[in-house]
């Protein structure tokens, strides 16, 4: 883990020397002392505002340290194109002065143009909507079921009661049968959860079966996880936390604790007593394990987890490590759908994805 640390760092300040020295090296001799002392104060803001949001739980702290790291990551990726263009373009040693002063405030509006995006995108989520059909030998099942799920809400000082606000908004405006949240509710603290009464504002969703949830890596507490559930079974909500239920004597759902909780049982266990003549509902927050809850007779598996990468190219990689990392995947009889998730970690951005709520129409044959 030290050794993670040290790395993590090494590479931190590496990124940080190489976006300084780029821009430095485009601007007048005059320009440069001013902008390295401006560049080290910046940079001590957003680094001391990142640390101490963690401690503090403010507000402004956590703007200012997630959008921070958000603008040396854009960097990150601007600057490389902007260098190799202004190279290869060859100019004269007067034309490439004012190419290189180009090519710096070009970088500057293209970044300030992705923020602004990405921050739309996050915060302006959309309606997903799959519909599949479920072979059912039950009689008690037959008809539709409208199920519409969210995930990787990440409640608490960014992702306020604002967005939960609109996200019951959004939920009650499907008129859904069951709604189901598989993970990722809160972000790593309960309390701003709390303290900002997003527990009150959730316990207004309408559906039918009512709201299902299951934890997910992100949903901790300093204290007993009993004292998290209760928390979030104020809202309405019951979480499965390993647990199989039938509903209306229509479906089963079971949740499942996270992949990284060291207590989560073997999905077969769960399966032992679960009545097969019934559809069988899955709530799993990370989209692993597919092939065996195919085989186990699952019908239907609802992940998020991934946030389908969120912000480029980090929905390539997720692509490359999930079978079904965003939308529908179906396999014979079986089905997974994987959200990009309502919310997001981390800055309020997402460049290459979109926040979104998903519905699931399903019919049962």
């Amino acid at each position: 883990m030290v050794g993670f640390l040290v790395v993590f760092l090494l590479l931190c300040i590496a990124i940080v020397y190489y976006i300084g020295w780029s821009l430095r090296r485009w601007l007048s001799p005059a320009a440069r002392k001013p902008f390295g002392i401006v560049y080290a104060i910046v940079t001590a803001v957003v680094i001391a505002s990142f640390v101490l949001a963690r401690i503090t739980g403010t507000v402004m702290l956590h703007a200012i340290g997630a959008y921070g790291m958000t603008v040396f990551y854009l960097l990150l990726l601007l600057l490389p194109p902007a260098q190799l263009a202004v190279r290869l373009l060859r100019f004269s040693r007067s034309r490439r002065r004012r190419a290189e002063t180009g090519a710096v405030a070009a970088t500057l509006v293209f970044m300030i143009a992705l923020l602004v995006y990405g921050s739309y995108n996050a915060y302006s989520p959309v309606v997903r909507t799959y519909e599949i059909s479920l072979e059912n030998p039950s009689a008690s099942a037959a008809g539709t079921l409208n199920i519409v799920m969210a995930a990787d809400m990440h409640f608490g000082p960014l992702s306020d009661k604002n967005h939960a606000e609109r996200l019951v908004r959004e939920i009650n405006a499907l008129n859904p049968d069951l709604v189901l949240f598989p993970g990722d509710i809160v972000d790593d603290n309960i309390r701003p959860y709390l303290n900002q009464g997003i527990d009150r504002i959730l316990a207004g969703i309408d559906a039918r079966y009512g709201v299902y949830a299951s934890l997910g890596n992100h949903d901790r507490h300093n204290g007993p996880i009993e004292e998290l559930i209760d928390a979030l079974e104020r809202s309405g909500m019951r979480v499965l936390y390993d647990e199989t239920v039938t509903v209306d004597g229509r479906f089963t759902l079971i949740g499942r604790k996270d992949r990284i909780d060291p207590a989560r049982g073997d999905l077969s266990a769960l399966m032992e007593d679960v009545d097969r003549s019934l559809p069988v509902i899955l709530l799993d927050h990370q989209p692993v394990e597919l092939r065996k809850a195919e085989r186990l007779g699952v019908d239907l598996m609802v992940s998020g987890h991934t946030h389908g990468g969120q912000v480029f190219p980090g929905n390539l990689l997720t692509g490359l490590l999930y079978e079904n990392h965003h939308g529908h995947l179906q396999r014979g009889d079986f089905h997974s759908v994987v959200t990009s998730g309502f919310g997001f970690w981390g800055p309020p951005i997402r460049l290459g994805t979109r926040s979104e709520l998903v519905q699931i129409k399903v019919t049962f044959q």
